[in-house]
């Protein structure tokens, strides 16, 4: 063989060698055979399939608001970097990866422990009625079985599939068509053996996700029992909270209840402050003293929020936020955020000036 001819060779070898680890990536996407009800029902029911991996969350709107609401505030804001260890809906484990550390979540049947690696502090809690979102509730899994809350399945249609972290993804769209919604629709794309979303976007009027969470490595494999258990050092302090966020301290706390329904939406959690509506389309009320009310009133203005009728409104994207004029009924002003419309806001700001109750 003439040397030419073995250099060629050795090319080809090299070649095969290098994209051999690419070749699945290369080769399309194949779909599931299973029928589109059935893949629904298989996410719906998803909540104790076993897995583990990273994700990755992209927001493209924020909401400036006071340090007290942060989570509410990268609901759909920022990029959020997540690793996950799920065993079932009663035990898992999430970290959010921060370039000085991490903040990891221990959750055992009705308790969620918080460990602050950069703080080397741990708080452990009950998780109450209501509460604001947290950094769990934005894996894909998570997002689509909300999306599906209350969604007829001969409503869901059919996407192409993808690949997300090797895995052949069928693909489905969840439309939104509730008048009162700012969200559009949700695309999914699930794991058809186990129901488990792998990646989730979700829409407004744009034609860029407002919200994207995707696995960027996954194992449908149960992780160890021991990952999943929070098992501090002797010199860890482990502080006990009867209340986690200002939301489960205003529904322990507030004077006032919140009406059973705002806007037409039922109130579906919460006692005074409280969730309204079904799915990705929710809206929050919180009673809040005058002093924390005015404090969130001068950053929404500050932001840009228009003045309507005494009330500060702010939108970004999909989201929205209020908060009621002069302090009402019982000494409260109200925070009212979510994904509605500005009309549907100020509709359930009357709402709660005439319908809260002393309690």
């Amino acid at each position: 063989m003439r040397p030419a001819h073995r250099w060629g060779l050795a090319a080809v070898a090299t070649a095969l060698i290098v994209l051999t680890p690419y070749a699945g990536r290369l080769r399309p996407p194949s779909d599931s055979a299973t029928d589109t009800a059935a893949l629904v029902e298989s996410v719906r029911g998803s909540a104790d399939a076993a897995y583990s991996g990273t994700v990755e969350v992209q927001g493209r709107v924020g909401l400036p608001i006071a340090d007290r609401f942060t989570d509410l505030a990268d609901l759909f804001g920022g990029q959020t970097r997540l690793r996950v260890w799920w065993r079932s809906d009663g035990d898992w484990r999430v970290d959010k990866l921060l370039e000085t550390g991490e903040v990891d979540l221990f959750h055992q049947g009705p308790q969620t422990v918080e460990w602050s690696y950069e703080r080397g502090v741990a708080r452990a809690s009950v998780d109450p009625a209501i509460r604001l979102p947290r950094d769990s509730d934005l894996l894909p899994p998570e997002v689509a079985r909300d999306a599906l809350d209350g969604v007829d399945s001969a409503d869901v249609q059919r996407l192409s599939p993808r690949r997300i972290a090797g895995v052949d993804a069928a693909g489905l769209r969840v439309d939104i068509t509730d008048p009162l919604s700012t969200l559009r629709r949700v695309d999914l794309w699930v794991d058809p053996t186990d129901g488990v979303t792998l990646a989730a976007e979700v829409y407004g009027d744009t034609a860029q996700p407002a919200l994207s969470t995707a696995f960027t490595t996954y194992s449908g494999d149960a992780p160890d029992d021991a990952v999943t258990l929070f098992r501090p050092n002797r010199d860890v302090p482990v502080y006990q909270d009867h209340v986690i966020d200002i939301a489960d301290a205003a529904d322990q706390f507030a004077p006032v209840a919140a009406p059973a329904t705002v806007a037409g939406m039922p109130r579906t959690s919460g006692r005074s402050a409280a969730v309204y509506g079904a799915g990705l389309t929710r809206l929050l009320v919180v009673p809040l003293p005058p002093r924390e009310a005015a404090d969130l009133d001068y950053r929404l203005d500050q932001a840009g929020a228009r003045r309507l009728h005494g009330q500060a409104l702010l939108r970004v994207g999909p989201l929205g936020a209020l908060v009621t004029g002069i302090p009402e009924a019982y000494g409260v002003r109200w925070l009212v955020t979510g994904t509605v419309t500005d009309q549907t806001l100020l509709d359930a700001a009357a709402d709660l000036a005439t319908g809260a109750r002393p309690q």
